[in-house]
């Protein structure tokens, strides 16, 4: 169905069906026809032929994904929501809508039954409130996925694709550039949702890496030392990893110097580079005793 980012005819819809908005679900539908054409264009639906989406709301996204990919496979949590979308999506045969959790669902037995095995690309209006933890599912999940295109709030955007080493940078930008190159598209505002979100939007793109761009001997120990660098931003990173990881300062202070690091480095100033060179010297301090298990996911 077209026209579904027009109000005319998103409110019919809406009573129709008796749907009111959660706000617990983040629910805020685009009423800006631009936004989802450029979307579905530019994250690869043409050429990979292949697309899983996540959180279909009304269709909008869903329905302009439809008319570049050969499959889209559509999670949508709220049940709520297909009695609507069987309708609005009713001239799209090529899309198939999946119940459930993107949080919780297999999701590369979904991609295996959606696909085939052939290789796909993500594209979603993410709900703010699961942005970062179900960006980084994604990526460490390491899916037969080629990218990851989606809209998020402005400011998680910037963070998502901050260069680990300049000041915007956090744990999670670290992670991300481990897995992915990402690169912010376009910014929407927030005039373009119905109801109006408080906050701006952006729409960013993550290319997964065919490797990391470091070598890490000890992945969960690496995501741990970027995780304790930034755990106290306000601190230095020596003091942030020695309180965070129960370490004694002294022996941080000799893995930042073997590392090639000053010990009044703060986190944001460190390299991807960096902090491999960082959890290499601190594995070496520890003596081999990395067993601890962490993930990128687990960020601040």
């Amino acid at each position: 169905m077209q026209g579904l980012s027009d109000p005319r005819v998103i409110r019919p819809l809406l009573e129709k069906y008796g749907f009111h908005f959660s706000k617990a679900l983040g629910q805020n539908f685009l009423v800006d026809g631009t936004v989802c054409p450029k979307m579905a264009s530019l994250c690869g639906a043409a050429e990979t032929g292949n697309v899983l989406e996540i959180g279909p709301g009304i269709g909008v996204l869903t329905y302009e994904l439809a008319q570049k990919a050969r499959r889209v496979a559509a999670v949508e949590l709220d049940r709520r929501l297909f009695p609507l979308l069987s309708e609005t999506l009713a001239d799209c045969p090529n899309v198939r809508l999946v119940e459930g959790d993107a949080m919780k669902l297999d999701l590369a037995a979904l991609l295996a039954e959606q696909f085939g095995g052939e290789r796909a690309v993500v594209c979603a209006n993410l709900p703010y409130y699961i942005t970062s933890p179900l960006v980084m599912l994604l990526l460490e999940e390491r899916l037969s996925i080629d990218s990851i295109t989606v809209m998020v709030q402005k400011e998680a955007a910037e963070r998502l694709c901050a260069e680990p080493g300049t000041r915007a940078s956090g744990a999670v930008s670290a992670a991300v550039r481990y897995f992915a190159e990402p690169e912010i598209l376009f910014h929407v505002g927030r005039g373009s949702f119905f109801p109006a979100p408080n906050v701006d939007s952006a729409v960013i793109r993550l290319r997964l890496r065919e490797k990391p761009p470091v070598e890490v001997e000890d992945e969960a120990l690496f995501f741990r030392t970027v995780r304790a660098s930034f755990a106290q931003r306000r601190k230095t990173a020596v003091n942030s990893v020695s309180n965070t990881m129960g370490m004694e300062k002294d022996a941080v202070r000799r893995a930042f110097s073997a590392a090639g690091l000053p010990e009044n480095a703060r986190a944001e100033a460190l390299r991807l580079e960096d902090f491999a060179r960082l959890c290499a010297a601190l594995a070496l301090e520890r003596n081999g005793k990395t067993g601890e298990k962490g993930t990128a996911g687990d960020h601040q």
